[in-house]
């Protein structure tokens, strides 16, 4: 799963704005003050929504096609495009405990020159994956 488009109903707001919400994801809604930040800003709802998902071990419900959509008049679909993995490099900061297991003089020599363990192992994993921001 690297990118989901997810419809989104985009309601413009009398006093300027907008109102955004997904159709797919009930309760998942934002507004913002221009096209461009609603579009923003529900992209971080739905992430929200992403994480809490995977928190609990379930998945987002699979978006739809705008096709058959009910529009208020005035309203109209903007596509969503959501990369969980994007989503949760510039994000999500929870840290996950994990224990290692390395070589007795490996470890006396790092303590030694004070080497934080987590960073390295941090470091080397997003080179080892490719994994960089903006990548």
């Amino acid at each position: 799963m690297d990118k989901l488009y997810y419809p989104a109903i985009m309601h413009p707001e009398s006093d300027g704005g907008y109102s955004v919400w997904l159709h797919d994801i009930s309760g998942c809604s934002s507004q913002g003050e221009t096209l461009s930040e609603a579009v923003e800003n529900i992209k971080d709802a739905l992430g929200l929504f992403y994480e809490d998902a995977a928190e609990g071990n379930s998945t987002l419900p699979a978006p739809s096609t705008p096709n058959g959509t009910a529009l208020e008049p005035g309203e109209f679909i903007a596509v969503i495009e959501f990369s969980p993995s994007e989503y949760l490099k510039t994000r999500s900061t929870k840290a996950v405990k994990k224990t290692l297991s390395i070589p007795t003089w490996l470890n006396s020599m790092a303590e030694a020159q004070q080497i934080n363990f987590s960073a390295v192992l941090q470091s080397a994993l997003v080179e080892r994956l490719n994994a960089g921001l903006g990548k």
